[in-house]
């Protein structure tokens, strides 16, 4: 199991694979690359896809820490750097293009192009109020309530109608999913944290943004906000697929983000 090691001695779960310019692959909340399904191995037939398991979750250290955006964009830049990558190319979904918003400010040099897939750049107080109630339901109710509770947030109904065994066999593994709720809670705590919007104009990267427009996540506003504020960056809209769209309408995804990953 590919492993790295952290300047604190933390370990994040990693994988390369594939050939190509380098495509660091990046998953949201949740955090375990796994999430990412068949794209990863679609991808690498172009590009050599790096996935990781964010700190916290998954396959990585289950560091008792504070967490913020900052800090899993610094253990990323770690990665990138460690692998011995001068420049990649970054897609990031929800978290994951917080994480690269932070990045492509504060580490210009390292983002070669930017995929900010249904994210934001600031909290408002549907995304807080969002949130809030997500951590009631795991401080009070538990890993399985929260699971419950995310999949109805995070998927459109048609998907959760036709994967209702699927979601009830990763439900049936809550406290495996979660085995520490302190860690998902304070991550909770970061991504309500993240502010960016004020930097945006410094992103130097070329900037493609995605999002569903049914996404109740991540609403369609908050990718025009980013379209509207980092300079030349375009937007592409699917017309459904939920805050999840990459694993509904996962080969649009990997279609329009490959054109732009690859223009010349």
């Amino acid at each position: 199991m590919p492993l790295f090691k952290l300047r604190d001695g933390a370990e994040l779960f990693y994988e390369r694979l594939g050939s190509g310019p380098p495509l660091f692959l990046v998953p949201g909340l949740g955090g375990d690359s796994r999430w990412w399904g068949e794209n990863v191995a679609e991808l690498a037939r172009r590009f050599t896809v790096i996935v990781h398991d964010h700190r916290g979750t998954g396959r990585s250290a289950l560091s008792k820490i504070t967490y913020s955006v900052g800090q899993m964009a610094d253990d990323a830049l770690q990665l990138i750097e460690g692998l011995g990558y001068d420049k990649v190319h970054w897609c990031g979904h929800s978290t994951g293009g917080a994480m690269g918003q932070v990045l492509a400010i504060e580490h210009p040099q390292r983002i070669d192009r930017l995929v900010l897939s249904a994210t934001w750049a600031k909290t408002d107080a549907f995304f807080r109020r969002l949130f809030e109630v997500r951590s009631l339901m795991l401080r009070e109710l538990g890993p399985l309530a929260y699971l419950k509770s995310s999949a109805l947030a995070l998927n459109m109904p048609s998907w959760v109608r036709d994967h209702d065994a699927e979601l009830a066999a990763a439900e049936a593994k809550a406290q495996e999913t979660i085995p520490v709720p302190e860690i998902v809670l304070s991550r909770i705590a970061a991504i309500v944290a993240h502010d960016r919007r004020e930097q945006l104009q410094k992103v130097k990267a070329p900037t493609l943004a995605l999002c569903a427009r049914d996404d109740t996540v991540t609403p369609l506003y908050f990718t025009e906000e980013l379209v509207r504020l980092i300079p030349g960056a375009r937007a592409y809209l699917l017309p459904d697929g939920g805050h999840a769209y990459p694993n509904v309408h996962g080969g649009e995804f990997r279609r329009v983000m490959t054109s732009f990953l690859l223009e010349s």
